[in-house]
């Protein structure tokens, strides 16, 4: 074997986390400890050698560790995030050009559906070509009870979450060709909904239902439609209004592995689901969920 094994049990961290808070959308520059989205450790093979790919939620968390490793793979990159992740953005975008790799920059906010349109035209325009689409973007807002939830959220939540990935993948399948590849993020609470996350987990399971349902349309058409389902996962979402209020001490304690994920370790999912050689695979939700057994 040419790689040393290791123990997904002790790879990270499976203590408390420090209690911390930041407003939406948070930063994850600023998250302690940092969330690890491959910088240091993700190698490509040229595996998606040619490939044009557009990530939302690129600056951190997952939707970074997907874009580090679609770029190292070969692959042009360009991701979308909110204004006010700027931050973020910017440190990906120095690390790509430390790499002397090209990362192209588009912020907007996803709640609105002519933005979404016209990101998917530029982003085919700077990148030369659509052929993978990362509908990573997400808004997560824990509550105790419905009374708690807001219409103003309610609203963001499904806009962010849903209706952004629906105008989005309408606006980029009548020219993305055969050989193509969309991959949704949906959620462990796609299939098992904590009751904090009332809003959340009806856009993922929504999210889910999206995406076997666009799987089957797109089929004929050569484009495969596929999402991972993340447990908990270490990102700014979840310092941001994603846990009640002291839920991030144990944050991911109580999976079989006994810690939360990095998005370094959900990176190589996306990757499997965007190569060409996983082409009978379609209309398909793979967990990520550190052993819950749920998705």
């Amino acid at each position: 074997m040419s790689e040393k094994l290791i123990d997904p049990i002790g790879r990270y961290r499976s203590g408390d986390f420090a209690e911390q808070r930041q407003e939406w959308p948070g930063l994850q520059r600023e998250m302690e400890p940092v969330p690890d989205c491959g910088e240091a450790s993700y190698v490509g093979t040229g595996r998606l050698a040619g490939r044009h790919a557009l990530v939302t939620g690129g600056d951190s968390g997952i939707g970074r560790a997907a874009a580090i490793a679609f770029a190292r793979e070969g692959a042009k990159v360009a991701i979308n995030f909110h204004p006010r992740e700027q931050p973020d953005a910017d440190d990906l975008h120095a690390l790509f050009a430390r790499e002397g790799r090209d990362l192209t920059l588009l912020p907007g906010d996803l709640t609105d559906p002519d933005f979404c349109a016209q990101l998917v035209d530029d982003a085919r325009e700077r990148l030369g070509g659509l052929d993978l689409l990362v509908l990573n973007a997400g808004y997560q807002q824990a509550q105790k009870t419905i009374e708690d939830i807001s219409h103003e959220q309610f609203d963001r939540t499904m806009k962010t979450n849903l209706y952004a990935m629906f105008w989005i993948a309408k606006r980029a399948v009548g020219s993305m060709p055969r050989e193509s590849a969309i991959i949704n993020t949906a959620s462990v609470n796609s299939f098992n909904p904590s009751g904090e996350m009332l809003d959340y987990a009806a856009s993922k399971g929504a999210i889910e239902i999206f995406t076997k349902g666009l799987a089957k349309q797109l089929a004929q058409r050569g484009i495969r439609v596929n999402a991972v389902a993340p447990g908990p996962v270490w990102t700014a979402l979840q310092i941001s209004g994603g846990q009640l209020e002291g839920g991030v001490r144990k944050f991911g304690q109580n999976t079989p592995l006994g810690r939360a994920g990095q998005p370094a370790e959900l990176a190589g999912l996306y990757v499997a689901l965007a190569e060409p050689g996983n082409s009978f695979t379609t209309g398909s939700i793979f967990g990520a969920d550190g052993g819950t057994g749920v998705a």
